[in-house]
């Protein structure tokens, strides 16, 4: 339960009765609470929403407010609570108003959280189905001395599913006299037969601008000059909760006797300088991982915290993808700062694809950084990663560059061949590759006729990286039962003619020789498709109707040849691209 409320500055109110301890020192959060509308920021579609119905009576009777911690949703409650019972400062206001005077006995006593007709609960401490039984017991009697029975329940989806259920009647036709305010953080938790009874609001996070111009009052009342840059880092560090950035504003005064300068809240924050992030981030997409590990050591030495640097550049890739989609966007640097230029720069020409990877790759890292008991060496090593990974292209590629084009070059490492697969010694003599003469010849197996019958037997094998190479790497020259004999494209691996003899021997139950020659060899099955589908489509633009239709839309193209006869032939519907890859 939230602790009690004291009137905001800007109000003409007689100090509350001292308490106990009260020398001591009041929190911002406690001492700048908002005790009306017009100290409550970045909510005004409530405030008008509640403006409107409390000048029309029309006041629901459940209200259920949600939003993230620290936007309001206690704070708002209470100034509910007070609008509801204010009786004006003279006692004789006769009805709810939206603005509760402050002064008022009722006033006082809800900001004091000792009014025996407005009760808080903790849903998260009590949340059995006894105290909810409590409260529908005592709705039936009437107020003991203020106009409305104001019941609030704070963290209300902490309620048991009983709890829920027992207070489901009474919510939805609650005496006259009776109104509920719920507040929760997670609003998905609630039953929707409670939610389907309440006037809903979602409070929302306080905007960075509005928060720091909040918090710079703030500070001019406490007598503290703070720089605009430390403003807006403890804004944006609160993520638009304005409890956590009130804390934060705290304990950046109390870090300092004078005035606040950025660098101190920013040690204090443990973040790094944003043009040192967008340099750190500069340096690893570009490979130079010496130097982004040198770069990582300073900013830790000078206090930064290794998660608060990783969400930094979490927030660099989003700004710079945000950049490549909507070249206006704005972020996480300035419009008109060097380093919002150096980012525009980096966006061009970084893309898409390696953006979106790194994304996903830092999204693991900041878990991994976070749940490390070594921080720093985990956030090292994702920075290695992402600069390896940083120039690679993207999965697609290359699995169109093998399926296209067959394998990369033999001097790729992940070319080489084994041991003993290496060029015969004669000069002329094909080079052969077999398995081994031992192992015991099968008589029956798949016929194999042509390089399609070849082809087709990979694929059903499940070997789509082999059936790649068979299409694009393989010129046939022979080929009968138990020997194939082709000459390599330049593109196929050194390995093709021991991996076939050995596929081709596994599947058959045959031992296969398969060798390499130097004769021309037949089209691969790729160059045979694509002049197949080249004479189709030629021999199509021949057609008079095709001729016609091509100079009536000039610039059309031809996406496919159909052989609608052939099509008959077969059972079952046919696919429109059946004849084309």
């Amino acid at each position: 339960m939230d602790e009690p409320d004291t009137p905001s500055l800007g109000l003409d109110l007689p100090a509350p009765p001292p308490a106990l301890g009260s020398g001591a020192y009041t929190v911002l959060a406690r001492k700048y609470r908002p005790t009306d509308f017009t100290g409550l920021i970045g909510q005004e579609a409530l405030v008008r929403t509640l403006t409107n119905a409390f000048a029309s009576g029309r006041i629901a009777h459940a209200f259920m407010l949600t939003g993230v911690r620290g936007v309001g949703k206690t704070t708002t409650a209470r100034i509910i609570a007070r609008a509801l019972n204010c009786i004006g400062p003279d006692g004789t206001r006769d009805k709810p108003d939206i603005h509760p005077c402050g002064m008022c006995e009722p006033c006082r006593a809800i900001s004091e959280s000792r009014h025996v007709d407005v009760q808080e609960m903790d849903g998260a401490s009590n949340n059995g189905v006894e105290e909810v039984r409590q409260i529908v017991d005592s709705v039936r009697y009437a107020p003991a001395s203020a106009r409305y029975k104001v019941y609030i329940i704070d963290e209300v989806h902490m309620l048991s599913k009983p709890a829920f259920n027992a207070l489901l009647k009474t919510l939805e036709e609650p005496p006259a006299h009776v109104k509920f305010i719920f507040a929760t953080t997670e609003i998905r938790k609630v039953p929707v037969t409670i939610l389907s009874r309440c006037q809903r609001f979602d409070l929302r996070r306080i905007e960075s601008a509005e928060l720091a111009a909040h918090l710079k009052s703030l500070a001019g009342k406490e007598g503290v000059k703070i720089d605009e840059g430390a403003l807006s880092l403890i804004a944006r560090a609160a993520e638009g909760s304005v409890r956590d950035a009130l804390s934060l504003l705290d304990q950046a005064l109390a870090m300092s006797e004078s005035d606040i300068a950025v660098e101190a809240v920013r040690v204090m924050l443990g973040l790094a300088d944003r043009g040192l992030s967008l340099d750190l981030f500069e340096l690893t997409m570009s490979g130079k991982i010496a130097d982004a590990l040198a770069l990582t050591r300073k900013l830790y030495d000078a206090g930064a915290d290794p998660l608060a640097v990783m969400q930094d550049l979490l927030e660099i890739v989003h700004f710079l993808t945000r950049l490549k989609v909507a070249p206006a966007a704005e972020g996480f640097f300035d419009g008109g700062s060097a380093e919002a230029a150096r980012a525009a720069a980096m966006a061009k020409a970084l893309s898409t694809a390696t953006l979106t990877r790194t994304w996903s790759l830092m999204m693991k890292g900041l878990i991994e950084v976070r749940d490390s008991v070594r921080p720093m060496d985990s956030f090292e090593m994702v920075l290695i990663r992402l600069a390896y990974a940083a120039d690679l292209p993207p999965t697609d590629q290359l699995v169109r560059d093998v399926m296209e084009n067959g394998a990369p070059p033999a001097s790729s490492p992940r070319s080489l061949p084994p041991s003993g697969s290496g060029p015969s010694s004669g000069g002329g003599s094909p080079r052969a590759a077999a398995v081994p003469a031992s192992r015991p010849v099968a008589s029956e197996g798949p016929m194999l006729r042509t390089l399609e019958d070849v082809s087709a037997l990979a694929q059903a094998k499940n070997t789509p990286l082999l059936k790649a190479y068979i299409d694009t790497g393989v010129h046939l020259v022979k080929l009968e039962p138990g020997r194939l004999e082709f000459r390599p494209s330049e593109r196929a691996p050194r390995t093709l003619a021991a991996d076939l003899a050995k596929k081709l021997t596994e599947w058959t139950g045959t031992r296969w020789i398969v060798s390499i020659s130097r004769e021309p060899g037949a089209p691969t099955l790729t160059e045979k498709k694509a002049a197949e589908k080249a004479a189709r489509h030629e021999k199509v633009l021949q057609e008079p109707m095709v001729r016609a239709v091509f100079d009536r839309f000039p610039g059309a193209t031809i996406v496919a040849v159909r052989d609608k006869a052939a099509e008959a032939t077969v059972e079952g519907p046919v696919p429109e691209d059946k004849d084309e890859d």
